[in-house]
Protein backbone atom coordinates (compact mmCIF):
# COMPACT_ATOMS: atom_id res chain seq x y z
CA UNK A 1 0.00 0.00 0.00
CA UNK A 2 2.92 2.12 0.69
CA UNK A 3 4.51 1.98 -2.89
CA UNK A 4 1.04 2.49 -4.50
CA UNK A 5 0.41 5.71 -2.43
CA UNK A 6 4.05 7.22 -3.22
CA UNK A 7 3.56 5.83 -6.86
CA UNK A 8 0.12 8.20 -6.97
CA UNK A 9 1.59 10.94 -5.34
CA UNK A 10 4.39 11.13 -7.89
CA UNK A 11 2.12 10.43 -10.73
CA UNK A 12 0.14 13.70 -9.28
CA UNK A 13 3.21 15.94 -8.82
CA UNK A 14 4.61 14.75 -12.37
CA UNK A 15 1.51 15.92 -14.01
CA UNK A 16 1.63 19.25 -12.36
CA UNK A 17 5.06 19.68 -13.36
CA UNK A 18 3.75 18.60 -17.19
CA UNK A 19 1.14 21.47 -16.91
CA UNK A 20 2.45 24.03 -15.67
CA UNK A 21 6.03 23.62 -16.81
CA UNK A 22 6.14 22.59 -19.69
CA UNK A 23 4.02 24.78 -21.27
CA UNK A 24 6.44 27.72 -19.50
CA UNK A 25 9.69 26.12 -21.27
CA UNK A 26 7.75 25.93 -24.76
CA UNK A 27 6.94 29.50 -24.15
CA UNK A 28 10.34 31.05 -23.25
CA UNK A 29 11.50 28.88 -26.44
CA UNK A 30 9.02 30.82 -28.58
CA UNK A 31 10.10 33.95 -27.07
CA UNK A 32 13.51 33.27 -27.71
CA UNK A 33 12.85 32.43 -31.66
CA UNK A 34 10.67 35.30 -31.88
CA UNK A 35 13.13 37.89 -30.29
CA UNK A 36 16.66 36.45 -32.49
CA UNK A 37 14.25 36.94 -35.45
CA UNK A 38 13.07 39.95 -34.77
CA UNK A 39 16.61 41.53 -33.72
CA UNK A 40 17.73 40.13 -37.22
CA UNK A 41 15.59 41.35 -38.97
CA UNK A 42 15.90 45.11 -37.63
CA UNK A 43 19.23 44.71 -38.50
CA UNK A 44 18.80 43.44 -41.94
CA UNK A 45 16.24 46.40 -42.53
CA UNK A 46 18.63 49.13 -40.94
CA UNK A 47 21.78 47.87 -43.23
CA UNK A 48 18.76 47.28 -46.26
CA UNK A 49 18.08 50.91 -45.84
CA UNK A 50 21.76 52.31 -45.90
CA UNK A 51 22.47 49.98 -49.37
CA UNK A 52 19.14 51.72 -50.86
CA UNK A 53 20.40 54.92 -50.55
CA UNK A 54 23.72 54.36 -52.62
CA UNK A 55 25.79 57.44 -51.63
CA UNK A 56 29.03 57.33 -50.37
CA UNK A 57 28.63 57.95 -46.81
CA UNK A 58 25.68 55.57 -46.58
CA UNK A 59 27.85 52.63 -48.55
CA UNK A 60 30.57 53.99 -45.93
CA UNK A 61 27.99 53.46 -43.14
CA UNK A 62 26.86 49.91 -44.36
CA UNK A 63 30.34 48.57 -44.72
CA UNK A 64 31.42 49.71 -41.16
CA UNK A 65 28.20 48.31 -39.75
CA UNK A 66 27.95 45.03 -41.91
CA UNK A 67 31.83 44.27 -40.12
CA UNK A 68 30.81 45.41 -36.63
CA UNK A 69 27.41 43.08 -36.85
CA UNK A 70 29.81 40.14 -37.75
CA UNK A 71 32.39 40.62 -35.32
CA UNK A 72 29.91 40.95 -32.92
CA UNK A 73 27.49 38.14 -33.62
CA UNK A 74 27.15 35.35 -35.02
CA UNK A 75 25.63 36.40 -37.91
CA UNK A 76 27.03 36.97 -41.57
CA UNK A 77 26.35 39.97 -43.86
CA UNK A 78 25.52 39.88 -47.66
CA UNK A 79 24.84 42.26 -50.00
CA UNK A 80 23.40 41.90 -53.92
CA UNK A 81 24.58 43.54 -55.89
CA UNK A 82 27.73 44.50 -54.29
CA UNK A 83 28.82 47.05 -56.99
CA UNK A 84 30.77 50.08 -55.89
CA UNK A 85 28.39 50.28 -52.83
CA UNK A 86 29.95 47.53 -51.16
CA UNK A 87 32.81 45.98 -52.59
CA UNK A 88 34.15 43.81 -49.91
CA UNK A 89 30.89 42.65 -48.37
CA UNK A 90 30.25 38.98 -50.05
CA UNK A 91 27.18 38.32 -51.99
CA UNK A 92 24.70 35.95 -51.68
CA UNK A 93 23.94 32.93 -53.87
CA UNK A 94 20.90 33.78 -55.63
CA UNK A 95 18.12 31.20 -54.90
CA UNK A 96 13.85 31.33 -54.61
CA UNK A 97 14.08 33.07 -51.07
CA UNK A 98 16.06 36.18 -52.62
CA UNK A 99 14.20 35.78 -55.71
CA UNK A 100 11.00 36.12 -54.04
CA UNK A 101 12.60 39.26 -51.71
CA UNK A 102 13.08 41.47 -54.61
CA UNK A 103 10.58 40.35 -56.66
CA UNK A 104 7.52 41.05 -53.98
CA UNK A 105 9.86 43.40 -52.04
CA UNK A 106 9.11 41.74 -49.02
CA UNK A 107 11.43 40.20 -46.27
CA UNK A 108 11.34 36.15 -45.82
CA UNK A 109 12.75 34.42 -42.99
CA UNK A 110 14.22 31.03 -43.80
CA UNK A 111 14.76 29.01 -39.97
CA UNK A 112 16.12 25.63 -41.90
CA UNK A 113 13.88 23.27 -40.25
CA UNK A 114 10.47 22.66 -39.51
CA UNK A 115 11.63 21.87 -35.88
CA UNK A 116 12.70 24.43 -33.79
CA UNK A 117 14.90 25.56 -35.73
CA UNK A 118 18.04 24.67 -38.36
CA UNK A 119 21.99 25.44 -38.28
CA UNK A 120 21.50 29.01 -39.70
CA UNK A 121 18.55 31.67 -39.43
CA UNK A 122 18.67 33.29 -43.01
CA UNK A 123 16.74 37.12 -43.58
CA UNK A 124 16.69 38.49 -46.58
CA UNK A 125 15.50 41.97 -47.04
CA UNK A 126 14.80 43.49 -50.26
CA UNK A 127 16.20 47.05 -50.98
CA UNK A 128 15.97 50.04 -53.70
CA UNK A 129 16.93 48.91 -56.68
CA UNK A 130 16.82 45.40 -57.13
CA UNK A 131 18.82 44.89 -54.08
CA UNK A 132 18.91 43.54 -50.99
CA UNK A 133 20.40 42.65 -47.99
CA UNK A 134 21.20 38.74 -46.18
CA UNK A 135 22.03 38.06 -42.95
CA UNK A 136 22.87 34.34 -42.07
CA UNK A 137 22.71 34.08 -38.71
CA UNK A 138 23.88 30.41 -36.36
CA UNK A 139 21.93 29.62 -34.10
CA UNK A 140 24.46 27.89 -32.25
CA UNK A 141 24.04 30.36 -29.37
CA UNK A 142 20.73 29.94 -29.25
CA UNK A 143 20.66 26.25 -29.47
CA UNK A 144 22.67 26.32 -26.00
CA UNK A 145 20.13 28.36 -24.69
CA UNK A 146 17.66 26.09 -25.16
CA UNK A 147 19.40 23.17 -23.94
CA UNK A 148 19.59 25.73 -21.07
CA UNK A 149 16.42 26.74 -20.72
CA UNK A 150 14.82 22.72 -20.78
CA UNK A 151 17.93 21.53 -19.05
CA UNK A 152 17.17 23.95 -15.90
CA UNK A 153 13.69 22.99 -16.26
CA UNK A 154 14.03 19.17 -16.39
CA UNK A 155 16.79 19.30 -13.45
CA UNK A 156 14.41 21.19 -11.53
CA UNK A 157 11.12 18.67 -12.18
CA UNK A 158 13.87 15.89 -10.96
CA UNK A 159 14.51 18.08 -8.13
CA UNK A 160 10.55 18.54 -7.20
CA UNK A 161 9.75 14.53 -7.75
CA UNK A 162 12.36 13.66 -5.32
CA UNK A 163 11.02 15.42 -2.98
CA UNK A 164 7.81 14.25 -4.12
CA UNK A 165 9.13 10.90 -3.16
CA UNK A 166 10.70 11.79 0.04
CA UNK A 167 7.47 13.63 0.92
CA UNK A 168 5.02 10.81 -0.43
CA UNK A 169 7.39 7.99 1.43
CA UNK A 170 6.82 9.95 5.01
CA UNK A 171 3.08 10.91 4.12
CA UNK A 172 2.57 7.28 3.10
CA UNK A 173 4.05 5.62 6.32
CA UNK A 174 1.78 8.28 8.64
CA UNK A 175 -1.70 7.16 6.87
CA UNK A 176 -0.64 3.44 6.95
CA UNK A 177 0.92 3.49 10.26
CA UNK A 178 -2.31 2.76 12.03
CA UNK A 179 -2.93 0.07 9.34
CA UNK A 180 0.51 -1.93 10.19
CA UNK A 181 -0.49 -1.83 13.93
CA UNK A 182 -3.11 -3.65 13.32
CA UNK A 183 -1.30 -5.88 11.10
CA UNK A 184 1.10 -6.49 13.42
CA UNK A 185 -1.66 -7.51 16.31
CA UNK A 186 -3.34 -9.83 13.90
CA UNK A 187 0.37 -11.50 13.31
CA UNK A 188 0.37 -11.56 17.06
CA UNK A 189 -2.77 -13.18 16.82
CA UNK A 190 -1.96 -15.51 14.06
CA UNK A 191 1.00 -16.81 16.14
CA UNK A 192 -1.60 -17.69 18.70
CA UNK A 193 -0.99 -14.52 21.48
CA UNK A 194 -4.33 -13.27 22.35
CA UNK A 195 -3.05 -10.35 24.81
CA UNK A 196 -1.81 -8.27 21.58
CA UNK A 197 -3.87 -5.43 21.39
CA UNK A 198 -3.63 -1.81 18.79
CA UNK A 199 -3.49 1.34 19.95
CA UNK A 200 -6.28 3.67 19.07
CA UNK A 201 -4.80 6.20 16.30
CA UNK A 202 -5.29 7.40 13.13
CA UNK A 203 -8.58 8.58 11.35
CA UNK A 204 -11.87 8.05 12.78
CA UNK A 205 -12.31 5.07 10.42
CA UNK A 206 -8.81 3.13 11.85
CA UNK A 207 -9.66 3.84 15.27
CA UNK A 208 -13.35 2.73 14.88
CA UNK A 209 -11.91 -0.19 13.43
CA UNK A 210 -8.96 -0.86 16.11
CA UNK A 211 -11.66 -1.05 19.03
CA UNK A 212 -14.12 -3.38 17.72
CA UNK A 213 -10.59 -5.55 17.35
CA UNK A 214 -9.89 -5.12 20.17
CA UNK A 215 -13.14 -5.72 21.93
CA UNK A 216 -12.72 -8.93 19.28
CA UNK A 217 -9.35 -9.95 21.19
CA UNK A 218 -11.01 -9.19 24.81
CA UNK A 219 -14.16 -11.58 24.09
CA UNK A 220 -11.80 -13.77 22.48
CA UNK A 221 -9.14 -14.17 24.89
CA UNK A 222 -11.23 -14.54 27.89
CA UNK A 223 -13.09 -17.14 25.86
CA UNK A 224 -9.97 -18.74 24.96
CA UNK A 225 -8.49 -18.18 28.78
CA UNK A 226 -12.15 -19.73 30.19
CA UNK A 227 -11.63 -23.00 28.29
CA UNK A 228 -7.96 -23.37 29.30
CA UNK A 229 -8.65 -23.12 33.21
CA UNK A 230 -11.49 -25.32 33.07
CA UNK A 231 -9.38 -28.11 30.95
CA UNK A 232 -6.39 -27.77 33.32
CA UNK A 233 -8.81 -28.27 36.39
CA UNK A 234 -10.84 -31.00 34.50
CA UNK A 235 -7.63 -32.53 34.01
CA UNK A 236 -6.36 -31.84 37.72
CA UNK A 237 -9.71 -33.43 39.13
CA UNK A 238 -9.63 -36.62 36.85
CA UNK A 239 -5.89 -37.24 37.97
CA UNK A 240 -7.50 -38.61 41.61
CA UNK A 241 -10.27 -40.35 40.73
CA UNK A 242 -8.33 -42.40 38.09
CA UNK A 243 -5.19 -42.90 40.58
CA UNK A 244 -7.69 -44.89 42.89
CA UNK A 245 -9.19 -46.50 39.95
CA UNK A 246 -6.42 -47.76 39.23
CA UNK A 247 -5.09 -48.76 42.34
CA UNK A 248 -8.69 -50.47 43.39
CA UNK A 249 -7.88 -52.71 39.82
CA UNK A 250 -4.62 -53.36 40.83
CA UNK A 251 -6.22 -54.96 44.34
CA UNK A 252 -9.08 -56.40 42.62
CA UNK A 253 -6.15 -58.50 40.61
CA UNK A 254 -3.90 -59.46 43.27
CA UNK A 255 -7.19 -60.93 44.95
CA UNK A 256 -8.95 -62.68 42.20
CA UNK A 257 -7.82 -66.18 40.99
CA UNK A 258 -9.84 -66.57 37.65
CA UNK A 259 -8.41 -65.82 34.82
CA UNK A 260 -11.05 -64.51 33.40
CA UNK A 261 -11.46 -62.04 35.89
CA UNK A 262 -8.41 -61.56 35.87
CA UNK A 263 -7.87 -60.85 31.96
CA UNK A 264 -10.88 -58.48 32.53
CA UNK A 265 -9.60 -56.42 35.48
CA UNK A 266 -6.01 -56.30 33.18
CA UNK A 267 -8.08 -54.47 30.06
CA UNK A 268 -9.86 -52.03 32.56
CA UNK A 269 -6.16 -51.31 33.99
CA UNK A 270 -4.76 -50.64 30.73
CA UNK A 271 -7.41 -48.41 29.75
CA UNK A 272 -7.68 -46.29 32.98
CA UNK A 273 -3.57 -46.06 32.31
CA UNK A 274 -4.33 -44.76 28.99
CA UNK A 275 -6.99 -42.24 30.41
CA UNK A 276 -4.41 -41.14 33.06
CA UNK A 277 -1.67 -40.76 29.94
CA UNK A 278 -4.50 -38.08 28.10
CA UNK A 279 -5.57 -36.35 31.61
CA UNK A 280 -1.68 -35.69 31.68
CA UNK A 281 -1.74 -34.76 28.30
CA UNK A 282 -4.42 -32.11 28.72
CA UNK A 283 -2.97 -30.93 31.64
CA UNK A 284 0.49 -30.09 30.27
CA UNK A 285 -0.79 -28.74 26.76
CA UNK A 286 -3.45 -26.41 28.85
CA UNK A 287 -0.30 -25.27 30.62
CA UNK A 288 1.73 -25.11 27.54
CA UNK A 289 -0.76 -22.79 26.08
CA UNK A 290 -1.16 -20.41 29.20
CA UNK A 291 2.58 -19.11 28.25
CA UNK A 292 3.63 -18.13 31.92
CA UNK A 293 7.26 -18.52 31.21
CA UNK A 294 9.64 -16.40 29.65
CA UNK A 295 12.25 -18.00 27.48
CA UNK A 296 16.04 -18.15 28.61
CA UNK A 297 19.43 -19.37 27.62
CA UNK A 298 19.05 -23.13 28.52
CA UNK A 299 22.27 -25.63 27.69
CA UNK A 300 20.33 -28.47 25.44
CA UNK A 301 23.18 -30.39 25.34
CA UNK A 302 22.96 -30.90 29.54
CA UNK A 303 19.22 -31.47 29.20
CA UNK A 304 19.77 -33.89 26.20
CA UNK A 305 22.48 -35.84 28.18
CA UNK A 306 19.94 -35.81 31.24
CA UNK A 307 17.04 -37.36 29.80
CA UNK A 308 18.69 -39.78 27.79
CA UNK A 309 20.16 -41.20 31.27
CA UNK A 310 16.11 -41.33 32.33
CA UNK A 311 15.36 -43.05 29.00
CA UNK A 312 18.30 -45.45 28.54
CA UNK A 313 16.86 -48.01 31.29
CA UNK A 314 13.61 -48.33 29.74
CA UNK A 315 15.26 -48.75 25.97
CA UNK A 316 18.17 -51.37 27.43
CA UNK A 317 15.23 -53.72 28.41
CA UNK A 318 14.27 -54.16 24.95
CA UNK A 319 17.41 -54.04 23.72
CA UNK A 320 17.57 -50.53 21.96
CA UNK A 321 20.05 -48.53 22.02
CA UNK A 322 20.38 -44.71 21.85
CA UNK A 323 23.12 -43.33 20.47
CA UNK A 324 24.01 -39.30 20.64
CA UNK A 325 25.35 -37.74 17.52
CA UNK A 326 26.03 -34.72 15.27
CA UNK A 327 28.78 -31.62 15.88
CA UNK A 328 26.64 -29.62 18.03
CA UNK A 329 27.12 -32.25 20.88
CA UNK A 330 31.00 -31.33 21.14
CA UNK A 331 29.99 -27.55 21.22
CA UNK A 332 27.40 -27.37 24.05
CA UNK A 333 24.82 -25.20 22.39
CA UNK A 334 22.35 -23.02 24.18
CA UNK A 335 18.87 -22.28 23.16
CA UNK A 336 16.25 -20.02 24.24
CA UNK A 337 13.61 -21.83 25.85
CA UNK A 338 11.53 -21.83 28.81
CA UNK A 339 12.57 -23.87 31.55
CA UNK A 340 10.74 -27.19 31.61
CA UNK A 341 10.10 -27.20 28.38
CA UNK A 342 12.38 -28.75 26.48
CA UNK A 343 12.25 -31.70 29.27
CA UNK A 344 8.80 -32.78 27.86
CA UNK A 345 9.45 -32.83 24.53
CA UNK A 346 11.96 -34.69 24.50
CA UNK A 347 10.31 -37.05 26.86
CA UNK A 348 7.21 -36.75 24.52
CA UNK A 349 9.72 -37.66 21.07
CA UNK A 350 11.89 -40.23 22.86
CA UNK A 351 8.55 -41.81 24.40
CA UNK A 352 6.95 -42.09 20.68
CA UNK A 353 10.70 -43.13 19.03
CA UNK A 354 11.08 -46.07 21.84
CA UNK A 355 7.44 -47.44 21.34
CA UNK A 356 7.57 -47.64 17.16
CA UNK A 357 11.36 -48.78 17.46
CA UNK A 358 11.76 -52.72 16.83
CA UNK A 359 13.88 -54.55 20.10
CA UNK A 360 17.18 -54.51 19.39
CA UNK A 361 16.84 -51.46 17.66
CA UNK A 362 18.69 -48.14 17.37
CA UNK A 363 17.62 -44.62 18.53
CA UNK A 364 19.84 -41.90 16.91
CA UNK A 365 19.38 -38.03 18.76
CA UNK A 366 21.77 -35.71 16.83
CA UNK A 367 22.34 -31.96 17.74
CA UNK A 368 23.59 -29.32 14.67
CA UNK A 369 23.86 -26.21 14.59
CA UNK A 370 22.48 -24.43 11.56
CA UNK A 371 22.17 -20.95 9.67
CA UNK A 372 24.70 -19.12 10.70
CA UNK A 373 24.85 -20.52 14.27
CA UNK A 374 21.76 -18.56 14.84
CA UNK A 375 19.69 -22.10 15.63
CA UNK A 376 20.47 -25.15 16.80
CA UNK A 377 18.63 -28.42 15.25
CA UNK A 378 17.82 -31.26 17.56
CA UNK A 379 16.51 -34.68 15.58
CA UNK A 380 15.26 -37.98 16.89
CA UNK A 381 15.55 -40.47 13.93
CA UNK A 382 14.10 -44.12 15.04
CA UNK A 383 13.57 -47.00 13.38
CA UNK A 384 10.11 -47.88 13.73
CA UNK A 385 7.42 -48.35 10.02
CA UNK A 386 7.72 -44.30 9.75
CA UNK A 387 4.45 -42.29 8.94
CA UNK A 388 3.04 -41.90 4.89
CA UNK A 389 2.64 -38.14 4.06
CA UNK A 390 -1.37 -38.15 5.12
CA UNK A 391 -0.16 -39.49 8.43
CA UNK A 392 2.72 -36.84 8.90
CA UNK A 393 0.14 -34.36 7.95
CA UNK A 394 -2.16 -34.79 10.71
CA UNK A 395 0.62 -35.92 12.99
CA UNK A 396 0.20 -33.18 15.02
CA UNK A 397 -3.83 -32.60 15.13
CA UNK A 398 -4.69 -33.04 18.97
CA UNK A 399 -6.26 -36.90 19.75
CA UNK A 400 -5.01 -38.04 16.64
CA UNK A 401 -3.42 -41.61 16.69
CA UNK A 402 -1.52 -43.60 14.02
CA UNK A 403 -1.70 -46.91 12.82
CA UNK A 404 1.23 -47.98 14.30
CA UNK A 405 2.47 -48.75 18.14
CA UNK A 406 1.46 -45.20 19.09
CA UNK A 407 -1.87 -45.53 17.54
CA UNK A 408 -2.95 -48.22 20.44
CA UNK A 409 -1.47 -46.91 23.03
CA UNK A 410 -1.03 -43.43 23.01
CA UNK A 411 -3.37 -40.29 23.52
CA UNK A 412 -2.99 -38.64 20.60
CA UNK A 413 -1.54 -35.51 22.62
CA UNK A 414 2.32 -35.74 22.33
CA UNK A 415 3.18 -34.74 19.10
CA UNK A 416 0.92 -31.71 19.48
CA UNK A 417 2.22 -30.86 22.82
CA UNK A 418 5.56 -30.89 21.71
CA UNK A 419 4.49 -28.43 18.94
CA UNK A 420 3.11 -26.12 21.01
CA UNK A 421 5.67 -26.08 23.83
CA UNK A 422 8.10 -25.54 20.62
CA UNK A 423 6.65 -23.23 18.78
CA UNK A 424 6.04 -20.94 21.89
CA UNK A 425 9.91 -20.80 22.08
CA UNK A 426 9.99 -19.75 18.48
CA UNK A 427 11.55 -22.74 17.07
CA UNK A 428 9.70 -25.17 14.46
CA UNK A 429 8.96 -28.30 14.47
CA UNK A 430 8.55 -31.18 11.32
CA UNK A 431 8.74 -34.80 10.72
CA UNK A 432 10.88 -36.45 7.72
CA UNK A 433 11.19 -39.63 6.44
CA UNK A 434 14.89 -41.33 7.71
CA UNK A 435 17.10 -43.08 5.85
CA UNK A 436 16.50 -46.39 5.57
CA UNK A 437 13.29 -46.32 6.76
CA UNK A 438 11.77 -45.04 10.14
CA UNK A 439 10.88 -41.32 11.06
CA UNK A 440 12.91 -38.08 12.12
CA UNK A 441 11.50 -35.74 14.21
CA UNK A 442 13.17 -32.59 12.91
CA UNK A 443 12.92 -29.94 16.22
CA UNK A 444 15.07 -26.56 15.01
CA UNK A 445 15.57 -24.15 18.05
CA UNK A 446 16.72 -19.94 18.63
CA UNK A 447 20.17 -20.31 19.50
CA UNK A 448 20.79 -18.44 22.66
CA UNK A 449 23.11 -15.24 21.94
CA UNK A 450 27.08 -16.13 22.60
CA UNK A 451 28.51 -13.85 25.86
CA UNK A 452 29.76 -10.77 24.52
CA UNK A 453 28.42 -11.32 20.83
Amino acid sequence: MNRQLIRSYILLVAVAILLFTVPVAFTLTKQLRDDTELSVLREANTMALLLGNGDRISCEALTKVARAYSHETPGAVRVTPTGACAPDLPEPATDAALTRAVERNRPTTDWGSDFIWGRNLTVTVPAEGDAAVRIVYSTSDMTRRLWSIWGFRAGLAALVLAAAAAIGAYAARRITAPLRELNSMASKFSDGDLTARSPVTGPAETQTLARTLNQGAERLDTLVASQRIFVADASHQLRTPLTALRLSLDNIADGVDDEFVREDVEQATAEVVRMSRLVNGLLVLARAEAKVTAAEPLPLGDIVAERLTVWRPAADERGVTIALRGSGVDDRPSVLASPGHLDQVLDNVLSNALEVSPDGGTITVRLETGSGAREVVLSVTDGGPGMSDAEKSRAFDRFWRGQGLTGRSGSGLGLAVVKQLVTDDGGTVALTDAPGGGLCVRITLRAAPRSGS
